[in-house]
């Protein structure tokens, strides 16, 4: 089990993250806009570097979501190694069966 301040922590992040969605996409947009003047672009980049950091996704983890482990997690189930192997012997994942040759 991974600590709780840990998932509070990512769960918290993906809440602004989003929060500031619309807007941080409007301003990449407007950064990126080659018909704009350059002034206008690196204004809306001092914009985008002054919005939260923990609003980024890129800082979001993926977290399994039974035990809260940060690593080995398999993103078409949502968990991690350890779990999906638990839940693939009892059953608990439809379609997923131990491969035997």
């Amino acid at each position: 089990m991974a600590k709780k301040s840990k998932v509070a922590r990512n769960a918290q992040r993906k809440q602004i993250c989003d929060k500031y969605k619309p807007q941080r996409e409007a301003l990449r947009g407007r950064s990126k806009d080659l018909a704009l003047s350059l002034e206008e672009r690196m204004e809306a980049r001092a914009s985008l570097a002054l919005l939260p950091k923990n609003s980024s996704p890129t800082r979001i983890r993926n977290r399994c979501s039974v035990t809260g482990r940060s690593r080995g997690n398999i993103r078409k189930f949502g968990v991690c190694r350890h779990m999906l192997r638990l839940l693939a012997h009892s059953g608990h994942l439809p379609g997923c069966t131990k491969s035997s040759w």
